[in-house]
């Protein structure tokens, strides 16, 4: 069976657990914190990051390689489109949605969730512009209609349930503003919409039980 190693509040962990529900794939939850020295951990995600994948073929880290692998190795009830243009547009929006927003907002998380002490006046300055910048561009590649990539849920939306909250919440704490809703990005009705599937409810529970365990 497949394990998936990492936990709940992980927004990437969740991004895969979304994936591998949809699928009706069977899978194993294994707690594993960030971090970790562990050398059996090491040896699968070297930069002890979470989430990765334990199957009986070895094992796997990063998110996007095992959504990927677990796409091809279980066909049935595909998350990426058979046409080859398609699937390259899903993947093109979750790239927008891991390495131009996300990935630009994680360096408010500290300050915005943490407790760390705040960033200069001028990096808060440069990630709002950058941010900004990454919403308008990923806001003419969304299609939201329904889904991100169009009228079907996607390895795209996964990554989008899993993000787009996150990177609206972590703005209105450090700015007072939500960049994605001031950009013109309606993600409470899109959250709101894929939340109604049980595999999200399913994700959105165990995320609020495990916060609840770690406050």
């Amino acid at each position: 069976m497949l394990k998936l190693h990492g936990f709940a509040i992980s927004n990437y962990y969740n991004k895969v657990k979304l994936a591998l529900l949809e699928k009706g794939i069977p899978f194993e939850e294994v707690y594993c914190a960030t971090k970790s020295t562990d050398e059996a951990v090491l040896a699968v995600s070297p930069l002890a990051k979470i989430p990765f994948l334990t199957t009986d073929e070895g094992g796997l880290c990063e998110s996007q390689a095992i959504l990927e692998y677990i796409e091809a190795k279980y066909p049935d009830k595909p998350l990426l489109p058979k046409d080859p243009m398609q699937a390259a547009k899903v993947r093109e929006l979750v790239t927008f949605l891991d390495w131009h927003l996300e990935i630009t907002a994680r360096q408010l998380y500290g300050m915005a969730f943490f407790g760390a002490p705040a960033l200069s006046e001028s990096n808060q300055a440069r990630i709002r512009k950058d941010l900004e910048k990454d919403i308008a561009g990923f806001k003419r590649l969304a299609k939201f209609s329904p889904y991100v990539a169009g009228d079907t849920f996607t390895l795209a939306d996964c990554s989008a349930f899993a993000n787009l909250p996150l990177v609206a919440m972590t703005t209105k704490a450090v700015y007072g503003e939500d960049l994605l809703a001031a950009g013109g990005i309606d993600h409470k009705a899109y959250t709101k919409f894929i939340g109604e599937r049980p595999s999200a409810q399913k994700v959105v529970a165990d995320r609020k039980a495990a916060t609840a365990k770690a406050g």
